[in-house]
């Protein structure tokens, strides 16, 4: 079953939504630090290009995937798993740039998690059509941290299940500049993107892309 959140804002905190005991939508807060992600995502692919990964099943992901920081996200006929190697470069993933690494530290304090050090980024880039499907974050060794994800370009809609994956889902309208933050008893909520809708989105031409803050060692 899916359920329609309707938008809610606090007087006395007009960007935050509680969405539930460890879920926060904080709407709008990335809009002034954008074009700094942006312009430091330039230089990260060029040392990690975007790729889209096959799963161990033998499909292809519709979403492109790079990573920075001490770890990053991969695939291989083994499973999924951290590494501190891109396995495609086969040197270690980009550094995670220092205004990634504080922004993440900030939207997790204002959703209640003060202690997040991320040490890695998984970046996804969504073209027309692309989606996730509902899945849970359990590669991180440390699931006490929360995942921040920061939403730039073309909107999407969430999809925020609960910890199991036949449980109700709610759909979540992101867009330009949102910033998701889950945790605590929310950390291994379902969640996925239904397919992105075509349309140019300023700097971001015609995608949409997302920056995943985790803690994974």
């Amino acid at each position: 079953m899916i359920l329609d959140l309707f938008e809610t804002e606090p007087p006395d905190s007009p960007k935050r939504e509680i969405l539930s005991e460890g879920t926060t939508l904080l709407r709008g807060s990335a809009l002034s630090v954008a074009d700094g992600l942006l312009q430091e995502l330039t230089e990260i692919i060029k040392t990690a290009p975007f790729r889209r990964m096959t799963t161990p099943g033998g499909f292809r992901m519709t979403v492109e995937t790079t990573c920075c920081g001490e770890w990053g996200w991969t695939i291989d006929a083994d499973g999924y798993r951290y590494t501190q190697i891109d396995p495609e470069g086969g040197r270690p993933w980009p550094a995670m740039p220092d205004q990634y690494a504080r922004f993440a530290r900030q939207m997790a304090a204002l959703a209640g998690f003060g202690d997040f050090r991320p040490d890695s980024c998984l970046i996804n880039r969504y073209l027309a059509g692309a989606k996730m499907s509902l899945h849970q974050d359990r590669n991180e060794r440390d699931r006490t941290a929360p995942i921040v994800s920061v939403s730039l370009g073309l909107p999407a809609t969430f999809l925020l299940g609960g910890n199991h994956r036949s449980g109700a889902v709610i759909r979540i309208r992101l867009q330009h500049g949102d910033v998701l933050v889950w945790g605590g008893p929310d950390r291994m909520r379902f969640h996925g993107i239904q397919p992105v809708k075509p349309g140019p989105f300023g700097a971001t031409g015609n995608t949409r892309i997302n920056f995943t803050f985790r803690k994974a060692s």
